[in-house]
């Protein structure tokens, strides 16, 4: 392995033992790994684990999914090839035991684990992964079914005709070979995301475009029902390949969007978990002896995107001049309980490479005001634009609607009228992937790995328009220094050349970057055994109620 290659392992490892290790933090030992709980799991394992998070999943099957709350469940039902160490970012072997990297860092040599099955009884192998990753990378797979997109492999890995990744082989049953065309700094990062876990081939087969209702892995629980917009049930994998995991016999995910009937339903026992807890809940929480609290690591960015594809967005004198009409402060104060600070940059300023000289717009009308007069539009803009708000509360943005109220409103003193929506989630997604329904909107991202290039290039490259790149903004001078910051394989190189990245959105503003928060979560004080993921979501293989 060259030098420079092993420093960059080196200090990823270190960056995300540090973010675990600063980030963490609930009430006592709420927080803590599971270890001390350990002698009495026996007694305390088995039975239901009932969860409350705030919307439905859009769909089970991971490949094609972005949304989190998707990829929740996708933790639960399937395994990736390699997975993050509880609480943090670093890489460790799910079902991939090792791995070794060619000299040249083009050529990554996978051990897989051995006796593992999936949830339809057919063997995990290395046939099993080429065939997921043939499906991925090939549009023209008569595995894509209507409707489907691979937007995560294409943003992690390039589109069709600019890939990451070249090839990748079964060299033997248990041995895979991935080679790519250039190197990638985070690649092992990335194929810890739970997008990318392996799933099975037969399954997809016999279902087809059905799979995506009823998915099966190798994970720690076996999907057994969706009620659409009410719950997922997921059953213990009795045959799991981490002796005495999962702990709890039945998950069952339900769906509840009031934040408030949520944080009830934990209060009267109907629920052992909650997401996405309302800050203004936070002081009945912290008295109640009953509950505890969880704060999951502050790794996100909640975001007004601008389409600028569209007038008059695609004039970026008119986006920054609505950069200085939003009040992040006030919006802080009044919806985020003191657990946000404002965002300046497009990622969180916990994360290397984060450009901390940069300087944010100012909450200033008048300065707006004049700043759209300067763009042509002394009166104000003189159609209603049409305004998505998120219908579900997202652990970077407990109440989207009002927010983008309190936003409408000071837009309107500037002479910017704007008409709010908010359709049904997985619509919400599609339409602003289309990008056509849209003017501006409301959504955010939280990290996958710990790496700078998972909030760049899929929110904010060229190549990520379609996907997740929902501002459509294109910018040829950002794509060459992404594209350069994946290949170069010295960390602190890579961090000046996000920092540049940084410069150039920062000039043309496709964004008002809002909050960075630090999510609430809350639980009965009888669970025990979890440790919030800075990711966003974890597998639920360690929790368990204590009797």
């Amino acid at each position: 392995m060259k030098k420079s290659w092993a420093l960059v392992l080196t200090l990823v490892l270190s960056f995300v033992l540090i973010l675990a290790g600063c980030s963490g933090g609930g009430n006592g030992s709420s927080t803590e790994p599971a270890a001390s709980d350990n002698g009495s799991e026996t007694a305390s394992s088995g039975g239901t684990l009932i969860v409350g998070r705030g919307g439905d999943s859009a769909a089970l099957d991971p490949a094609i999914v972005t949304d989190g709350e998707s990829l929740k469940i996708a933790q639960q039902v399937f395994d990736p090839l390699l997975a993050y160490k509880t609480g943090t970012t670093e890489v460790e072997p799910a079902l991939a035991e090792s791995w070794e990297i060619s000299e040249d860092a083009l050529t990554y040599t996978f051990k897989l684990r051995q006796g593992v099955k999936f949830h339809d009884g057919t063997d995990f192998n290395a046939a099993a992964v080429v065939f997921n990753f043939d499906r991925w990378s090939d549009p023209k797979s008569k595995y894509k079914f209507e409707g489907d997109s691979f937007d995560y492999y294409d943003s992690m890995f390039g589109p069709e005709d600019a890939r990451v990744i070249k090839s990748v082989t079964a060299k033997d049953d248990y041995t895979v070979e991935i080679q790519l065309n250039n190197p990638q700094a985070p690649f092992l990062q990335n194929l810890a995301m739970p997008a990318f876990s392996i799933a099975s081939p037969a399954a997809i087969e016999k279902e087809g475009a059905n799979f995506k209702s009823s998915p099966v892995g190798t994970g720690p629980f076996v999907f057994k029902e969706w009620k659409r917009s009410d719950s997922i049930t997921l059953e213990k994998n009795k045959e799991y390949w981490q002796e005495g995991l999962p702990k709890m016999d039945q998950l069952i995910i339900r769906s509840i969007p009031d934040n408030t009937a949520r944080f009830n339903a934990l209060q009267n026992g109907e629920i052992d978990m909650m997401e996405d807890l309302s800050p203004d809940d936070l002081t009945t929480l912290e008295s109640n002896p009953d509950l505890q609290k969880f704060n999951r690591p502050p790794f996100n960015v909640a975001y007004l995107g601008f389409n600028v594809t569209k007038e008059p967005f695609n004039n970026p004198k008119v986006r920054v001049a609505l950069n200085h009409a939003v009040d992040k402060k006030g919006i802080i104060d009044a919806f985020f309980a003191g657990q946000a600070e404002a965002a300046i940059n497009p990622i969180p300023p916990t994360l290397w490479g984060y450009n901390s000289n940069i300087k944010d717009y100012d909450y200033d009308l008048t300065k707006a005001k004049q700043l759209l007069a300067d763009a042509g539009y002394p009166n104000g803009i003189d159609k209603e634009l049409t305004f998505y708000a998120m219908p579900v509360s997202r652990p970077y943005m407990p109440d989207g609607r009002k927010v983008a109220e309190v936003i409408q409103a000071s837009f309107a003193q500037i002479g910017v009228k704007v008409k709010i929506q908010s359709p049904e989630w997985a619509t919400y997604l599609d339409d602003l992937s289309k990008g056509q329904k849209d003017d501006l909107f409301i959504i955010g991202w939280t990290g996958d790995n710990g790496d700078p290039d998972n909030f760049f290039y899929p929110l904010l490259d060229k190549d990520s328009i379609g996907g997740n790149n929902y501002s459509q903004y294109d910018s040829e001078p950002l794509h060459k220094l992404l594209v350069q910051a994946q290949r170069e394989t010295d960390q602190d190189a890579r961090a000046k050349l996000y920092e540049q990245a940084q410069v150039i959105v920062k000039e043309d503003a496709p964004w008002v970057p809002l909050v960075h928060s630090t999510p609430l979560l809350a639980a009965s004080a009888k669970l025990k055994g979890y440790t919030p993921s800075p990711t966003g979501s974890e597998p639920y293989t360690e929790i368990y109620l204590e009797q």
